[in-house]
């Protein structure tokens, strides 16, 4: 079970930092934090310390859209992960890891100032 580091605001990932705060950006960085894992929404909705009336609002959507797919099932319990092969996967991965690059280096060289 994830720890509940989703919920402090000093663990805010770049993407929730850059992007906002919604909650379907929050649901789709869980996932993208956990690419190797598949989880049950009551997983989900645990670790973000979300309430399960603003889950159930936004995440029909990403599995009706396809950014995250039931990856498998136990009994009537369906688990879930990110679709990698999504194209708003890919592009968030790509944009998380750029944004990386350039905070990183940023730290190494202060001088260099970030990319809008």
């Amino acid at each position: 079970m994830p720890e509940k580091i989703y919920t402090k605001k000093e663990y805010e990932s770049i993407l929730i930092k850059t992007l906002g705060d919604s909650p379907k950006l929050r649901i789709i960085d869980f996932f993208l934090d956990n690419p190797l894992y598949d989880f049950t929404k009551k997983e989900v909705i645990e670790a973000l310390g979300m309430s399960k009336q603003t889950f159930y609002k936004y995440f029909p959507d990403l599995e009706k859209y396809g950014i995250v797919k039931v990856s498998r099932k136990i009994g009537r319990v369906k688990l879930y992960k990110i679709n990698l092969k999504h194209p708003l996967v890919e592009m968030l991965r790509e944009y998380e890891k750029k944004l990386s690059l350039q905070i990183a280096e940023k730290e190494v060289n202060p001088a260099i100032k970030l990319e809008s």
